[in-house]
């Protein structure tokens, strides 16, 4: 309970920051149809989110070492607020691109601030449990955003400007605790060719998963226009693919622990494939089996981060950790600055099926690839621990690296 209460404030900015930034994709996506965006319009904007998103990876540690932790993440979330207030002036998908930017730009910053000031203040004792409550409120707010849509009017002042005070008061919280702020420590260089030295097969796989999250988070509400689905359904759609992922992580940890991870990485993606097939399949069967479509794609999808990241770092030493978590992180989002793009213009072209035809062949990629690299070396004898690592910010690495070590 002390643990919690000493790091109430970051985690109460954490679910502030999730709720507002995180209901503008999905509410972009459906307002833009409503407005009469094309499908590749709509995928723009999500490409553009991870445009923002990884400049901001690259620029907070620098910025922080700048001007501080508070101001950096006043600036980070200005942007943000701004992004999203300003949808309703200009109804143009190129203006809204460059807002997005501005929202991606202000989830890495505020996250890679966030992970900065929690790895500073844990201890050895305390990392498991911080990290523990961490992964709760970043799922828990992720969730929470995907339900927010449901009762969001598309293309509405009021619904944009709602999002925007969460994301403005997430300030409060972090910049009014009394709590010092802590020093700033070097930026991690980043050298993306690392994780394919390291492991051909983790950075692909990352690269996937970076595939398949940004086009379901960003897409995915225009598929679930196209086959039936009305506002609030969509928010429930959302939900489902996160609260799978949710479920997966402590079951398929067991299994990477346990079992060969590059095994249930083949697994994973084939699964990934039925699950693409499945949803193609149920898509004029009705809501409830489009729901349970979108949690079992979340629930093979999700996992596939984590465990190519758990089986990359078995073959790294401790003080390439940290590194080799930004690289990953490079490379999740040169998947997911591409796929929504590419989404949406199938969807465009081939209808609702499009996106996961295109998924699907990007999962049977991976599962050929697994296969390859499972005949070109041996699985290392000493591994690291599983650990569910967020998609957040190139910081991550290192409060993740002394239990990586277990």
């Amino acid at each position: 309970m002390r643990l919690l209460i000493s790091f109430a404030a970051l985690f109460i900015s954490t679910v502030l920051l999730q709720l507002g930034s995180g209901g503008v994709a999905p509410l972009d996506a459906i307002s833009g149809v409503v407005l009469g965006f094309s499908a590749a319009e709509v995928g723009m904007l999500g490409s553009a989110h991870f445009l923002g998103f990884f400049i901001g990876c690259w620029w907070a540690p620098r910025l922080m070492g700048s001007v501080g932790h508070s101001r950096a993440f006043a600036a980070f979330t200005a942007a943000g607020t701004i992004g999203i207030l300003a949808h309703m002036l200009v109804i143009d998908p190129f203006a809204w691109a460059v807002m997005r930017m501005a929202s991606g730009l202000c989830v890495a910053g505020c996250y890679t601030i966030i992970e900065a000031w929690l790895q500073a203040k844990v201890t050895n004792e305390t990392r498991g449990r911080a990290m523990g409550v961490y992964r709760v409120v970043d799922i828990g707010g992720s969730l929470g955003a995907q339900l927010l849509i449901g009762v969001l009017a598309p293309a509405s002042y009021v619904s944009y400007n709602l999002l925007a005070l969460f994301c403005c008061a997430a300030l409060f919280p972090l910049t009014l605790s009394r709590a010092a702020a802590p020093e700033t420590g070097p930026a991690p260089r980043l050298r993306p060719r690392m994780a394919w030295e390291h492991s051909p097969l983790g950075a692909l796989g990352v690269v996937i998963s970076g595939i398949s999250g940004a086009a379901f988070r960003m897409v995915g509400p225009v598929y679930g226009i196209a086959v039936g689905l009305s506002t609030d359904l969509i928010a429930l759609f959302l939900a489902a693919y996160v609260l799978g992922g949710a479920v997966a992580q402590v079951p398929v940890g067991w299994l990477a622990d346990k079992f060969d991870r590059r095994l249930v990485l083949i697994w994973l993606s084939a699964a990934s494939v039925v699950a693409c097939a499945l949803t193609i399949l149920l898509s004029g069967a009705g809501a409830v089996a489009v729901f349970a479509a979108a949690g079992f794609f979340g629930v093979t999808t999700f996992p596939i981060y984590s465990v190519s990241a758990a089986h990359a770092h078995d073959f790294a030493e401790d003080g390439e950790r940290v590194e080799l978590s930004a690289a990953l992180m490079f490379l999740y989002a040169v998947g997911a600055i591409a796929s929504p793009l590419v989404a949406s213009i199938l969807i465009g072209s081939f209808g609702p099926s499009g996106m996961f035809l295109f998924l699907a062949l990007s999962h049977v990629g991976l599962v050929a690839f697994g296969i390859a690299r499972m005949r070109a070396r041996p699985t290392p004898q000493e591994r690291t621990g599983y650990v569910y690592t967020p998609r957040t910010s190139f910081l991550i690495g290192r409060l993740l690296r002394r239990r990586r070590r277990s």
